[in-house]
């Protein structure tokens, strides 16, 4: 096991992992901005150092300086937590060039999966079931016209480099497609560098289901259940649950074994995540592959019992798994809610200072508030995940709805309302909601 690790992020997340090495006796590097000086992961850090401005150009996109400070204080490894350099495929080769252990999937394999053309072919020959769609980048709208109509009508445009909805949109005519076309080649170039565009045919009534597996050197896999998370707003989500309140058995436990089957045929190594698009009928067909930890982890975690970053630490320094798939027990029901700083009806964000903090005291609440905090409109708004468990998923939803009206982060405005809404709807409750609940649902009331 590593003595001690550098950790490349920030927030939540950064807590999160600095509480897994206390645990561990594992000493940490936090790396911080001029906006992050006083944060909670920079005090409860061992070691901590400035990066840059409040920028993130600046400051936790910098692999560069990030990799001089891991080498400056004899960090073995660097754990990137989810988002910034988490997928950077450049990251990962150089921490690998200097011999640092990036605490993830190789370089390669991040740089096949960041692609969405590229992980849809491998995907395809790992004998997956994809989306109908190209897997090929479109030339212009021209040969988008054309394909267009092979495909049909409804579909999506998608950046093959994309993520969080960048770049994406429901496409229902040729007229919208040639409207779109170069709007969103635009957006996903400036976003991520990369303007390649493809389609895919729109599955109606989808869930979006997500495996989590962990996979080691060896290529022993296994995976952790699934996690429901069809509650989204702008293609982000909201709420996840697990297990999924829509899913029989049989589909449960084929969805498990081709993930399983993917991550074997990419020689994945560390932990990562398998996503599904779902329809009506239970069939369902792969969306993308997250080379990382998941916002979401913690209800994976409550339902198994596992610590999914002590199991990304042991993966990373040479252990094997030390658990066969019969043995991974699914034990009750967990559902995350993510409170974002956002008008809680028009969804954008609203920094500022936190005037006056209470948090409930007995359910999990992964964050880095603190009194006075100042919410930054530099990086994600999202400042909490509340994460409760439950004997049933009735129960769960009571425990969460509880906690959520114990919480009073005064000064800005979160989407805790938002979420009660959700919590309180009908159709949540049913279990058989869709990834258009919240924009035909919650918004039209």
């Amino acid at each position: 096991m590593f003595s001690k690790i550098l950790i490349a992020n920030r927030g939540e997340i950064a807590v999160r992992i600095i509480k897994t090495c206390k645990r561990l006796g594992i000493e940490t590097v936090a790396v911080y901005s001029e906006a992050d000086q006083g944060a909670l992961h920079v005090q409860m850090a061992n070691e901590a150092y400035l990066l840059g401005s409040a920028r993130v150009q600046e400051s936790y996109l910098n692999l560069e300086k990030i990799i001089e400070i891991a080498k400056k204080t004899n960090a073995e490894a660097i754990h990137p937590g989810y988002g910034l350099l988490s997928e950077n495929p450049n990251f990962a080769k150089r921490c690998a060039e200097e011999g640092i252990v990036f605490i993830g999937p190789s370089a390669d394999v991040i740089a096949r999966m960041g692609s969405k053309i590229e992980s849809r072919k491998a995907m395809q020959e790992a004998g997956v079931p994809v989306v109908p769609g190209i897997t090929a980048a479109l030339a212009d709208v021209e040969e988008a016209k054309v394909i267009a109509k092979t495909i049909g009508y409804p579909l999506m445009l998608k950046a093959s480099a994309g993520g969080g909805g960048i770049g994406m949109q429901v496409i229902e005519t040729e007229q919208t497609l040639v409207q779109a076309f170069v709007s969103n080649q635009t957006r996903a170039k400036n976003f991520f560098g990369n303007g390649e565009m493809y389609m895919e045919k729109l599955i109606t009534n989808a869930h979006h289901i997500e495996i989590q597996i962990l996979a080691d050197a060896d290529g022993n896999t296994v995976y952790l259940w699934e996690r429901e998370c069809s509650v989204q707003r702008r293609n982000q989500k909201v709420i996840e649950e697990a297990p999924s309140p829509f899913l029989e058995e049989s589909t449960r436990k084929r969805m498990g074994e081709v993930a399983v089957q993917a991550a074997k045929a990419l020689r994945y190594e560390n932990a990562g995540t398998i996503e599904f698009l779902v329809d009506e009928h239970q069939q369902f067909y792969f969306l993308e592959m997250n080379t990382r930890l998941q916002v979401e982890h913690p209800v994976t975690e409550e339902i198994t019992g596992l610590d999914l970053v002590e199991q990304q630490l042991r993966i990373a320094s040479g252990e094997r798994l030390r658990y066969q798939q019969d043995e991974i027990v699914r034990n009750g029901h967990a559902i995350e809610a993510r409170v974002y700083a956002e008008d809680p009806n028009t969804f954008f964000p609203s920094p500022g200072k936190v005037t006056a903090l209470q948090l409930p005291q007995h359910v999990r609440i992964d964050h880095f508030l603190q009194d006075n905090v100042t919410i930054t409109p530099f990086y994600d708004p999202m400042i909490a995940k509340v994460v409760v468990h439950g004997a049933t998923r009735q129960e769960a939803l009571q425990k969460l709805d509880e906690a959520l009206a114990e919480t009073k982060i005064e000064g800005i405005k979160t989407n805790i309302p938002m979420l009660r809404r959700v919590l309180a709807d009908e159709v949540f409750q049913s279990g058989i909601y869709t990834t258009s609940f919240v924009s035909q649902q919650l918004v039209k009331k």
